[in-house]
Order: C-alpha cells, then sequence, then structure tokens
C-alpha cells in the first residue's frame, strides 16, 4: 500500500471512529434519560447504520470534481443534453472503436445520499460514489450508433446539467502488433486486460513477476502450517498465471512466470543488489515456481530474488518477444507497492535494449481513494475512476467486451485461487444488509469483490507513445 493510500485510510478510519463515538454518546445519553434497552438496541442499530452506509473505503469528499485533462489534439465536442437526450450533430466525423467519453456535471438528489446514484446511458448504468456533486466522465465506447440517432441519458438519485462535453480518443492500432502484459500477480492480467488478449491470442504475451504467496490463511485452515500454505499458494498461483490465459487462447510458450516475492518488490528496488526472500513462505529462490517458463532467463543461474536479477529477466523478456505494445499499471493511479515498482523495473529494463515498443496501455486494478471503483453492477459500463489530483494528459483506450466475453472473462477469474476462498461472514452479513436496505447487488458468478468490479462493460487503459518521449 503507498504513503498517500495508508495517510487516506488513517484520515478515514479517525473520522469514522469520531461519527461512530458521536453516536455512542448519544446512545448513552438516551439509556440514562429512558431505558436501558436503548444501549443494547442503540448499540445494534449504530453497526446496521456502519455496514449500510458507512463501511465503504471512500476518501474523498464527494462533492469534490473529479481533476482530468486531456490532450490538445484529443477531439471535443460541446453539446446540449436535451430533454434527457444526446445527439451528436450532422456531419461530426467519428469511428465506430474510438473511445468517447462524457463530462458531465451530477448532483446528487436527496435519496443520492443514502442510495448509490447513478445515470441511465442507453442500455448501460454507470454508478458513482453516493452523495456525489460535480464533474464526472462518463464511458459511451460503443453507443456511437445510439449517439448518432439520440441517446437516452437519464440520472437516477441525480441529475445532470444540460450542457456536457463528449471527448474522443481515436482507438490505437493493435492488430497484428506484438501485444506484452506485465502483471506484477497472477490474475492481474485477466482483471485488467483478458477482453483485450483474447481477443489477439496471436501476439500476446504474459509476463508475471511475482508467486502471490502472501495472506494464505485460506491453506492454513486445511492444516497446513503458516510457512507451507504460503509455498502452497505461491505455487498455485504461479501455476495460475501459466495456466489461465490458456482460457484466453493465449498459449504456454508466451507465458512466463518470474517468481519474486510478494510485497518486497520496493525492498529490492531500494537495495539492487540483495536478496529478499518471502515474507511468509521462507523460500528465497525464484526458481522453485520456473519450471514451466518457456525460456531461460538471468536469473535462473543462481535465483536469487533481487531487483537486479528482476531488471535482467524483464530485459530478457523483452528481447525474446519484442513487444510493440506494452501494459502495466498506472504509475499515478494504481497505489499498489508492487504494481507501482513494476513500472520501475520496466523502464530500467527498457533502457537495455534497442527495439523498443510503441505504445504503454496503462491500467489500474486498485485505487488510492475509492475500494469501490468501478462502482454499481457487474456488466455496466465503466465510468472513469476518481483522479482528485490532476494526472498527466494522456489519451484514453476503452476496449468494449460482449456479453460472451463477459462470461468468459468471469470464468478466467474463477479459475485464479487467490479469487475463490469463500467470503468471511462478516463480509457475507455486510453484503446481506446492504442489499436489503441500499439496494446493491453482487453477481451469481462468484463472491469475490473482483468479480463485481472486473468483468464489465468496458476494460479502460490510458495511451502512452513512447515514440514521443
Amino acid at each position: 500500500m503507498s504513503l498517500r493510500k495508508q495517510q487516506l485510510l488513517r484520515q478515514h478510519r479517525k473520522n469514522k471512529r469520531l461519527a461512530m463515538l458521536g453516536l455512542v454518546v448519544l446512545i448513552g445519553l438516551c439509556t440514562a434519560l429512558l431505558s436501558a434497552w436503548c444501549l443494547p438496541l442503540g448499540l445494534l442499530l449504530v453497526w446496521i447504520i456502519h455496514e449500510a452506509w458507512f463501511a465503504d473505503h471512500i476518501f474523498y469528499a464527494a462533492s469534490d470534481d473529479y481533476q482530468y485533462s486531456f490532450p490538445e489534439a484529443a477531439q471535443c465536442l460541446a453539446l446540449p443534453l436535451r430533454d434527457g437526450v444526446l445527439k451528436l450533430p450532422d456531419g461530426v466525423q467519428l469511428q465506430v472503436d474510438d473511445t468517447l467519453i462524457l463530462q458531465v456535471r451530477i448532483s446528487s438528489r436527496w435519496l443520492g445520499r443514502w442510495f448509490d446514484p447513478s445515470v441511465q446511458v442507453g442500455a448501460d448504468r454507470q454508478t458513482f460514489e453516493r452523495g456525489a456533486k460535480g464533474i464526472r466522465y462518463l464511458n459511451l465506447t460503443g453507443q456511437l450508433a445510439q449517439l448518432r440517432t439520440g441517446l437516452a441519458i437519464t440520472g437516477r438519485y441525480c441529475y445532470l446539467s444540460a450542457d456536457v462535453k463528449l471527448w474522443a480518443f481515436s482507438a490505437p492500432e493493435l492488430a497484428n502488433k506484438k501485444i506484452m502484459i506485465l502483471a506484477p500477480h497472477a490474475d492481474d492480467a485477466e482483471l485488467a486486460a483478458f477482453g483485450l488478449y483474447s481477443q489477439n491470442v496471436g501476439n500476446v504475451s504474459i509476463i508475471t513477476l511475482t508467486q502471490g504467496e502472501i495472506e494464505a490463511e485460506h491453506y492454513q485452515n486445511m492444516g497446513l502450517e503458516p510457512q507451507a500454505a504460503a509455498r502452497l499458494k505461491g505455487r498455485l498461483r504461479a501455476w495460475d498465471s501459466l495456466a489461465i490465459p490458456l482460457w484466453g487462447g493465449v498459449r504456454q510458450e508466451n507465458c512466463v512466470q518470474l517468481g519474486y516475492y510478494c510485497l518486497q518488490l520496493p525492498a529490492m528496488r531500494a537495495a539492487p543488489e540483495q536478496a529478499f526472500g518471502s515474507r511468509e513462505s521462507g523460500e528465497a529462490d525464484v526458481r522453485r515456481v520456473r519450471g514451466h517458463n518457456p525460456l531461460a532467463l538471468p536469473a535462473d543461474q543462481d535465483g536469487l530474488p533481487s531487483w537486479n536479477n528482476l531488471v535482467a529477466d524483464l530485459t530478457a523478456c523483452l528481447q525474446h518477444f519484442k513487444p510493440q505494445v506494452v501494459l502495466m499499471p498506472h504509475p499515478e493511479l494504481d497505489p499498489h507497492s508492487d504494481h507501482i515498482a513494476t513500472g520501475q523495473a520496466f523502464y530500467q529494463a527498457l533502457e537495455q535494449v534497442e527495439e523498443k515498443p510503441e505504445l504503454l496501455l496503462l491500467y489500474a486494478n486498485h485505487l488510492h481513494d475509492n475500494d469501490r471503483w468501478p462502482m454499481g453492477d457487474a456488466g455496466a459500463g465503466v465510468a472513469l475512476p476518481p483522479a482528485m489530483e490532476p494526472l498527466p494528459a494522456l489519451p484514453l483506450f476503452s476496449h468494449v467486451l460482449s456479453p460472451e466475453q463477459q462470461l468468459d472473462k468471469a470464468m478466467s477469474l474463477q479459475m485464479q485461487h487467490d479469487l475463490q476462498p469463500p467470503l468471511a461472514i462478516k463480509k457475507r452479513i455486510r453484503r446481506l444488509i446492504q442489499q436489503v436496505l441500499t439496494g446493491r447487488r453482487w453477481p451469481k458468478t462468484g463472491d469475490n469483490e473482483f468479480m463485481r468490479k472486473a468483468v464489465r462493460r468496458h476494460e479502460v487503459f490510458w495511451v502512452r507513445d513512447l515514440g514521443q518521449e
């Protein structure tokens, strides 16, 4: 977890404790003045209110504008939203695969503070944080035909200002391009880009940096000691990283598992020559999960989990696969420390290769500010995530998934061992409370929260042209 997210989480918890303390004091006064029954009933009510409306990790004011800027070359149209219908003027030239982002100003109604406000976009619905008020960005990609005839856009528990801006970004040319996905952990490639890579299978390689061995309590429940449980989890997730891409059509000879250890990449970067073994499994040899790799790598010589070896391994992968397009985590949006370090290792490796990629497609599987994004239901579109601090002005690319592709993506996530353990009882009760009191819904394809967040109509990427840097 990044330092910024740690600070936001601490402030969020402090504010929540203060609010709960105020309610407890109120309950105490009612108990003293009215009846002793007020105490247990009041505490139960406070807990239910917390689970229904205050359990979300949203670390910013919902009344703040999202801070996005886009390249000057991006096409921007100022349009009116008339009677809930948005229509493109005649003569506007857009392509069917263009990424279309609608900048709107929304204001939550009174009910939008208690229920998730959303915007119905034709057959799609995109959801925002409770109490949302300010500039937000809807994703209209894939609905160009409806825009030409008139696209219905209406708020639910919120209303939209009449003046909107439509931003259009040309899709990058990916056909016949060699694509490499850098996945810090097994499942990152599927979460971010299963729909994209399953349509470009002949030219895709997937490089997974870590085993994913930590937080193995589920395997301890099977009777294993902590180190043995972590080793088993690492083996299983390493296998996932090599085997599951085949469900999307990527051959095993295009998948590489580097075998480094979770949450150790930042420490490795700080001391590049030093080896950093697993925090939980007791292992310190990356070769233990490399047996099925399709190519020899520099760290196969000594097996040391060091930064220098990681950079050398990535360099070898770049030289072997020669990608023209690389997918990796967004360095400003995605706060996971291993995700940030993945980008840093890539840029160091890039200095060692002559045949460099043309494009980066940046993804975010985690956020600093909002653990529920994408908000709303599985299968819905993906509005742009909250950006409360200015981001680099990059073009956007939104890949559209059909319902069939979404189902295949859901099944690829169901195969991931890290997403299979059952929900804790506390989380099950919380979901039931939120379902009854706030109308939230979760998909039937699986209990893990990523089944709701990642299986969507869109996969969203930020495009960085390496040729212009």
